[in-house]
């Protein structure tokens, strides 16, 4: 496909013709390209299987992009207050340890000017 040429957008109506037509006057899918003038014979098929797991109203689905997943959506409130917490924890747990770190440091640098 040339670049910046948007994709082409069926309706679910043309979609719903081309399975019935495909199924009623028993059309191959490479048929069916050539009779609604289709370039990819994936677009047909995966009308098909959508038309058959979910009737005519699953071809009205917009289908673009990742898909949702629930855990990924929504987490309950009592994990996202336990995230937060931990969170919270951490960055206290990284920030004393910062500061024990600098502590350390420079007790040793006045360890070495004492030595002199």
């Amino acid at each position: 496909m040339p670049k910046g040429k948007a994709n082409k957008r069926y309706t679910p109506e043309f979609k719903q013709m081309v399975v019935e037509t495909m199924r009623a006057e028993h059309f191959s899918v490479r048929e069916a390209m050539r009779r609604f003038k289709i370039n990819d014979h994936g677009i047909i098929e995966r009308w098909e299987r959508i038309y058959l797991e979910e009737g005519p109203e699953g071809l009205a689905v917009e289908r673009r992009g990742r898909k949702c997943t629930e855990q990924s959506a929504k987490l309950s409130k009592k994990v996202e207050e336990d995230l937060i917490a931990e969170n919270q924890r951490l960055r206290a747990e990284v920030d004393y340890l910062k500061n024990l770190q600098a502590l350390v440091l420079e007790e040793e640098r006045r360890r070495h000017r004492k030595r002199r």
